[in-house]
């Protein structure tokens, strides 16, 4: 099946962060693929808007939902999930996309690395807040309503192991090596439910929000594509991924020239981790 085809017809999707860079992607990608799409952001309305309008504009205007939601605030997760089971019935894949990156700690991390030390702990809480606890408070919000239908899909949007353990990254580092140990945990907790959690990752710097303005053009040029995650996300999303949980994939080991199972299987990397 191709990204474009209706794969996920009747499926209904929630991506938190979905205005802009990944999030965007996966929210168009999406509907390209015939699922519903809830999707939020904390304070980008504008940006959520935007991407609605896109999604009118190619003929998805009933299925796409706009909604703002701060994923550190439980009641709108709960308010989130809420919405979703009353606009669409039904929520079947929830994509953990938000997140706070290194720029909130200095605009200069890629070239001036921030010792751990001198980074402000409102910054430190923030940044954890937004990716460790807003996975677990939107998941907490999305699983009951999984369980009841005996199906479901938790995606946690992650990065490479050797961004983790790179010198200057706290707190986004240590944030996401939290979200990997979630999505395992989580998995062993939901194994035989039918509702799987597994990590995506672009597998590399990608073109989004989180890299600073002034950047140089020679850097841009090496960046990736958001749009390389759509694929491992649609196959994730879909019924050939089912029993497939606790794994990480990465979006630019995917060979689309392949059979899916096998671009699949060529693009999951346990190493160091493992699945349960």
């Amino acid at each position: 099946m191709t990204a474009g085809s209706e794969r996920l017809a009747g499926k209904v999707a929630l991506v938190t962060g979905g205005g802009r860079g990944l999030g965007r992607s996966m929210v168009l990608g999406l509907l390209r693929a015939g699922a519903s799409v809830v999707a939020t952001a904390a304070r980008e309305q504008a940006e959520l808007e935007q991407v609605a309008g896109e999604a009118r504009g190619m003929g998805y205007g009933e299925r796409i939902y706009p909604l703002t939601a701060d994923v550190t605030r439980e009641e709108d997760c709960v308010r989130t999930a809420e919405a979703t089971l009353a606009r669409f019935g039904r929520l079947d894949v929830l994509v953990n996309n938000a997140g706070r990156g290194m720029k909130y700690v200095s605009e200069a991390f890629l070239t001036e690395p921030t010792r751990f030390w001198e980074v402000a702990p409102e910054t430190w809480r923030m940044v954890i807040d937004t990716n460790v606890n807003g996975p677990f408070l939107m998941a907490r919000a999305a699983v009951p309503s999984m369980l009841q239908a005996g199906w479901g899909r938790i995606i946690n949007i992650s990065m490479n192991q050797e961004t983790m353990r790179r010198r200057g990254f706290s707190p986004y580092g240590p944030s996401k090596a939290a979200l990997e140990s979630e999505t395992l945990i989580w998995a062993q907790d939901l194994a035989g439910t039918g509702v799987t959690v597994n990590a995506l990752l672009p597998g590399g710097a990608t073109l989004t929000g989180m890299i600073p303005r002034g950047v140089s053009e020679a850097v841009r040029a090496h960046l990736l594509d958001p749009e390389i995650v759509v694929p491992p996300l649609l196959w994730l999303a879909s019924t050939q991924a089912d029993g497939v949980t606790g794994r990480r994939l990465v979006a630019n080991q995917w060979r689309s020239e392949l059979d899916e199972t096998v671009a699949a299987e060529g693009s999951m990397d346990d190493a160091g981790w493992g699945p349960p």
